[in-house]
């Protein structure tokens, strides 16, 4: 080709791509027409704009001009408020801890699962603790279902050592969460590391004393805040010099998610916690850098993938916004962030959906920036996760990792024209509803007024009610039910044997050893309570040494710790428990009665005719453990009639169309009442203006697209039992 012939070619080749010519860009005004006139006088509103429980509205599409004005759009990764990650280099250089839960009761049991799980993935120790424990209860002095139900029951140094038997937490972090006191067993640990000559400056981790939350979920604070707090300012100064790099405070905002919060409700509760810590640690003199650096924060992330995003990205620019009120230097304004996967998402029914929720929810943790993650174990919400389940968990995190690569990123939604603007959103909503707990007197004291309580509970009920109707949908328990499911059985923790094997061996313990040693422990718990400086909890490490037990300690620096404080807790549950509430009642009917509750479809007139409405109310019985009789279509009431009596059916349901259902109806329901009279009628859609007369023929009941599903099955369930 000559030099004329291809510069002829190149020229032509540039115009043919100057597509802008061809196909101008539409403004956002002439998109919103031409969709509105393709709507054909239907409302934008309401068909496109989705409302969340966040009171946040999303729009169907978003623009370089909903990002305009942001002033977080400014900043670069790893500073000012590290909206864009705490890390200039993201993930690339210090990739998140898979920090996951080993919810074990035995010691043994926890320190064999913890090897193994460490050296398959899991980059970081976390030690469960049970209901006693945390209490400050060995387990001979707590009832039974405190002992072992929610982790490790550790009572001394021994039980301690054997959880930890071989596990290098030189290499590894630790964390715990401690209930409302860190004291007992931050002590007890240190006196197991000084057994081993470990350089208490070298531990890595947190121990997290969370009143607040603890009252919250609990109901009940068995100290009073003044000593509480007194306590917590102690373990603040003694660890800032002997563990450095060991975080003492925690606040936790996943109890308020799995209770049913929204995102900005939860991340609002979680900024008032850490005020309420910040503020009473500075009125005790402690220096707002120390108390920055001593916080660890935990959320929980559910299904909806960019709110939670946003969420997490939110948090950072509102924490480092209270911390520069408090004079924090702007390197000190990093918020640590722990996050798990929802608990109030996971099912009993169809478990192993719970895997993909936990894949979605783990997602969008790390694009939101996280320093820690423990995902769910699929069998968590009604089992101990055996080895299987936590593999899969763990893996999880693996291959977003190393499959995925998600730690090659530094902040992935960095950009994004609804992320920006969706967290923008979430910050601003969250900072109102803080600035109202704030007015109201702070955390503490709108705990104690219910108002924190009262705004998750309607929440709660707008989130039930759309479980209810179905607007909301839990793949495999509210929607998309497997009729032929069985209950997957796993091994429970048989309390009470363990509350006797630990009972009988710290029976043991005490009276074991020497004179000497029962005297050198009665001294330094005298010691204990004669002392009331940062000595303390010196003192608690050489008590432990000593072979002190957590009871005792707790029992002897609590001598002093005043009125214990009560309010309203939060109800923590799982949104699918209404579903698997009529799962049960399904099963329980079959154990009476030799088979599950039958529905009989009489499907009427040729497949065009009745399928739409048949396929919709095999799904809608389903949910509810119902057996569903769906048979090929009727051409005649008195055919319907007699195959449904034919096939012990407690409900018939009718399905046709509304233009045939006048007609149908009146027929079928007196051929089946004539047989049965105690039989349920129920009529597939819902044509307004034929319902008082189905009514009158004898209709009970109508199922269409965005009934109360649970209502309507439930009510059931109590008519045929």
């Amino acid at each position: 080709m000559s030099d004329m012939s291809k510069e002829k070619a190149e020229n032509t080749l540039e115009k043919e791509l100057r597509l802008n010519n061809e196909f101008p860009l539409p403004t956002y005004e002439e998109w919103k027409a031409q969709v509105e006139a393709d709507l054909k006088g239907a409302s934008f509103e309401k068909k496109l704009i989705t409302k969340t429980y966040e009171g946040i509205d999303l729009k169907p599409i978003y623009t370089r001009k909903d990002i305009e004005n942001l002033p977080h759009l400014k900043n670069f990764p790893g500073s000012e408020n590290y909206v864009r990650g705490t890390r200039a280099s993201g993930y690339t250089d210090q990739s998140w801890l898979i920090c996951q839960e080993i919810p074990y009761a035995d010691a043994e049991d926890f320190n064999a699962a913890l090897k193994n799980d460490l050296e398959r993935g899991q980059t970081a120790v976390d030690l469960t603790l049970d209901s006693a424990t945390k209490l400050g209860l060995d387990a001979d002095f707590a009832g039974v279902e405190k002992v072992g139900d929610s982790g490790l029951s550790i009572s001394a140094k021994n039980s301690l050592a054997r959880a930890l038997k071989d596990v290098d937490l030189e290499k590894y972090p630790i964390f715990v969460r401690t209930g409302f006191s860190s004291l007992p067993i931050l002590a007890l640990l240190a006196a197991h590391l000084n057994e081993k000559n470990f350089n208490l400056k070298n531990l890595r981790g947190s121990f997290e004393a969370d009143p607040i939350g603890y009252i919250a979920e609990n109901g009940s604070l068995p100290v009073s805040w003044d000593f509480i707090f007194d306590e917590m300012a102690k373990v603040v100064n003694w660890s800032t010099e002997n563990m450095p790099n060991v975080k003492t405070i925690g606040v936790d905002g996943s109890l308020y998610h799995n209770s049913g919060a929204s995102a900005v409700q939860e991340l609002a509760l979680v900024l008032a916690t850490g005020n309420e810590y910040f503020s009473v640690l500075i009125d005790k003199g402690i220096p707002a850098e120390e108390i920055a650096n001593k916080l660890r924060f935990t959320f929980a992330v559910g299904p909806f993938y960019f709110m939670e995003i946003a969420k997490l990205r939110a948090a950072k620019i509102l924490w480092s916004k209270i911390l520069e009120a408090y004079g924090v230097d702007e390197n000190d304004r990093k918020m640590n962030i722990h996050v798990r996967t929802s608990r109030h998402n996971q099912t009993m029914i169809d478990p192993y959906v719970n895997m993909l929720r936990t894949t979605t929810e783990a997602f969008s943790a790390i694009v939101g920036g996280i320093d820690s993650m423990h995902t769910n174990p699929f069998d968590e919400s009604f089992a101990v996760p055996d080895q299987f389940s936590r593999r899969i968990a763990r893996n999880t995190q693996i291959l977003l990792k190393e499959e995925s690569h998600l730690d090659k990123l530094i902040d992935p939604a960095g950009g994004s024209y609804f992320v920006e603007s969706l967290t923008s959103e979430v910050a601003e909503k969250a900072w109102k509803l803080f600035q109202e707990i704030d007015a109201k007197g702070g955390m503490i004291k709108s705990l104690e007024a219910n108002y924190p309580q009262t705004l998750i509970a309607e929440t709660d009920s707008e989130r039930r009610k759309n479980l209810s109707n179905r607007k909301d949908v839990l793949v495999g328990t509210n929607m998309y039910a497997n009729g032929k499911e069985k209950k997957i059985e796993r091994q429970k923790l048989d309390k009470e044997k363990f509350h006797k094997k630990r009972t009988e061996y710290l029976q043991k313990l005490r009276v074991s050893g020497d004179n000497g040693t029962h005297q050198n422990i009665l001294e330094k718990l005298q010691n204990l309570t004669d002392k009331n400086s940062t000595d303390l909890i010196g003192t608690c490490i050489e008590a432990f040494a000593e072979g002190a037990t957590i009871g005792e300690i707790a029992k002897t620096t609590r001598v002093n710790a005043g009125d214990a404080v009560k309010i309203s807790k939060v109800k923590i549950h799982r949104a699918s428990e209404i579903f698997e509430e009529l799962r049960d009642k399904a099963i329980e009917y079959q154990a009476s009665n030799g088979s599950k509750p039958k529905v009989f479809l009489a499907t009427m007139g040729p497949l065009k005719q009745h399928k739409p409405r048949a396929d919709f109310s095999t799904g809608f019985f389903e949910v509810g453990g119902f057996e569903v009789i769906y048979q090929k279509g009727f051409d005649s009431s008195s055919d319907a009639s007699e195959a449904a009596i034919n096939a012990g059916a407690q409900v018939v349901v009718i399905c046709s169309t509304d233009e045939t259902y006048p007609e149908i109806v009146p027929q079928l329901v007196r051929g089946l009442k004539s047989k049965n009279k105690d039989i349920v009628i129920i009529l597939a859609g819902y044509p307004k203006d034929q319902i008082e007369e189905h009514k009158k023929s004898g209709v009970d009941d109508f199922i269409y697209l965005g009934c109360d599903a649970y209502e309507l099955l439930n009510k059931l369930f109590n008519k045929i039992r």
